[in-house]
């Protein structure tokens, strides 16, 4: 096949283990060159210190890697009726738009926008153009548990923004069958594609045997400043772990991850209960859960902390939400439910089962490889394009 001129934006730099979406990026970036497609890239960036990793991972000139500092938000008149017009567009600095308009001025095949809020820089040149959606703000319930009058009205204008940018398109990817769905009740004369996210395995070491802590450890990692991981982390002290705590009573309870301390404060006197905030690596903390349990209200896409503790054999209990846009089943790949009861049920039932243990983790392992491995992920994408 021919190769490809292709204009990529993503909203964080492509860093295998910076933000959540960014696993996804590195696989993107790395893969589509590794094929032959010559690529710009065009990333937000939130730290100096990010650009600097990145472009030492993807260096010229084998790589077009382009970084530019998200702004500083201001406060003034100008910039609220720009938060009015366009949510979100703010990441994206003068100097990233000026530039990938001198690039989208010049010959090229593909527009590639990843995440909604990317589509900003599109809508002149969606005829080229395929955006990848991730997760939807609408779905995942944003703001509903804020009832200030701010919270309402950014609540009004994101989902808003959703509805334009959605019905703009004529290609668009997503993740999962359930997003796929609801973009096409919103423009259903899109073409969409459902294409999961792909991680580089290599990343992740995988023990073929795990060792059994004397006092078992249930698990929740992620970022605890995102909706849907606050509400699983609610979930689980709340209503989940008091009575995981009294069947097993030696049990221990870690939470890890970005805000995790900050938001979960009102939390922290429980029994066996550590918090861990804002970690350099949270690779140690899943080799030392024996069972992840992430119980999300609501929360759509692919939640990559499922698929790190899967790929790096992490036996998990979740609910349909949290496996979105795998095809694991209960039972088999992981402890699958919706109510509390059938949650708390299966997290014991591991617990007390190393050999149930580890079977759950080789066949969790075994499907998200074939299922989301750089090669099969990209290809996909690679489809996409040929479209055109």
């Amino acid at each position: 096949m021919k190769s490809l001129r292709v204009l990529l934006v993503i909203n964080s730099p492509p860093l295998p283990f910076g933000n959540a979406d960014a696993r996804w990026y590195y696989v993107l970036l790395k893969e589509l060159v590794e094929r032959g497609h010559h690529v710009t890239a065009f990333t937000a960036c939130s730290k100096i210190e990010d650009i600097t990793k990145a472009q030492a991972l993807f260096p010229t000139p084998d790589y077009d890697l382009r970084c530019y500092l998200i702004p500083n938000r201001t406060n003034g008149l100008i910039a609220k009726m720009e938060t009015i017009r366009q949510p979100y567009s703010y990441i994206f600095s003068p100097e990233l738009r000026q530039d990938l308009a001198s690039e989208l001025a010049k010959p090229y095949d593909i527009l590639h926008l990843e995440q909604l809020w990317s589509g900003w820089l599109g809508l002149e040149h969606r005829e080229r153009a395929i955006i990848n959606i991730h997760y939807l703000f609408s779905l995942d319930r944003a703001f509903e548990h804020q009832k200030s009058l701010e919270s309402r009205l950014r609540k009004f204008f994101t989902d808003r923004a959703e509805q334009k940018l959605l019905k703009a398109f004529p290609k668009i990817a997503t993740l999962s069958g359930r997003l796929a769905k609801h973009i096409n009740q919103i423009n259903p004369q899109a073409s969409i594609y459902t294409v999961p996210l792909g991680i580089d395995f290599s990343l992740y070491p995988f023990l073929e045997q795990k060792q059994i802590n004397q006092q078992p450890i249930v698990g929740l990692i992620g970022g605890f400043n995102w909706s849907p991981t606050y509400s699983a982390a609610e979930r689980l002290l709340t209503r989940l772990w008091p009575e995981i705590k009294r069947r097993v009573p030696n049990a221990k309870l870690q939470i890890v991850g970005r805000s995790a301390k900050d938001a979960l404060a009102v939390f922290a006197d429980i029994e066996d209960l550590k918090i861990h905030q804002n970690v350099p690596d949270t690779l140690p903390y899943f080799a030392n859960t024996d069972v992840m349990l992430y119980a999300p209200i609501a929360g759509s896409g692919m939640k990559v902390k499922v698929m790190e503790a899967f790929a790096l054999g992490t036996p998990v209990v979740t609910t349909s939400d949290g496996v979105e846009g795998i095809p694991a089943c209960d039972g088999v790949h992981a402890g699958i439910c919706e109510d509390d009861r059938g949650l708390i049920e299966r997290t014991v039932e591991l617990l007390n089962n190393p050999s149930l243990q580890q079977e759950r983790r080789l066949k969790a392992r075994h499907l998200l490889k074939n299922y989301c491995n750089p090669q099969v992920t990209v290809e996909q994408i690679e489809r996409i394009y040929y479209e055109y």
